[in-house]
């Protein structure tokens, strides 16, 4: 009888992995394919319908999202990102007039300011961008381990997207029933449905 693998300990391993693949990357490198997916991603019909965009806000060892985010709200729409709520993995998203109404907060991320921002309540017609270490064709994404992501996307309807380093996109990633693919995944070098 063989011996199951603790799954956290393999998604751990994998997690340093597209870090340490993330890592190598040249600063060049890095603003040449971040810029290949801001183009995809702004180039698309998703964003380009969506009136409101829900979005991460990058740390520097992610895909740059502060330009996505900077070029929405220089385009009038209306930008949310999320904040942790709880340690048990509640997050919500609150809409953000610039850069100035964050703060640096849980996990050193930056993150609304919940006394000066509005909580998005109404998110039809926007799209969601979707971090993870790592996607694989059928839009499963390995993320940061803290679930928050995984409980909001359970709850939403709109269009989900993923971005990714080619680089990063896995064969197949381990996901459980309760995990929710994304609706699209967009890398530096292309942007695939996925097949529900």
């Amino acid at each position: 009888m063989g011996i199951t693998p603790d799954i956290r300990q393999y998604k751990n391993e994998l997690r340093q992995q597209y870090r340490t693949l993330r890592k190598r990357m040249t600063p060049e490198e890095k603003r040449q394919k971040d810029q290949a997916i801001f183009e995809q991603i702004t180039v698309s019909s998703y964003y380009k319908q969506a009136q409101t965009l829900l979005c991460f806000v990058s740390t520097p060892l992610e895909i740059d999202t502060h330009r996505l985010i900077d070029f929405a709200l220089s385009q009038g729409k209306r930008v949310a990102v999320p904040k942790c709520l709880d340690q048990a993995g509640t997050m919500a998203f609150f809409v953000i007039r610039s850069f100035d109404d964050m703060e640096k907060s849980t996990f050193s991320l930056w993150e609304p300011r919940a006394e000066k921002c509005e909580a998005l309540l109404d998110v039809r017609a926007s799209i969601c961008i979707v971090p993870g270490f790592s996607f694989d064709p059928e839009g499963y994404r390995l993320g940061y381990g803290k679930g928050y992501y995984d409980r909001f996307l359970s709850k939403y309807s709109e269009i989900k997207i993923g971005i990714c380093y080619n680089n990063c996109v896995a064969p197949k990633l381990p996901h459980g029933r309760f995990d929710v693919p994304v609706d699209y995944l967009f890398t530096e070098k292309y942007v695939k449905k996925i097949k529900k």
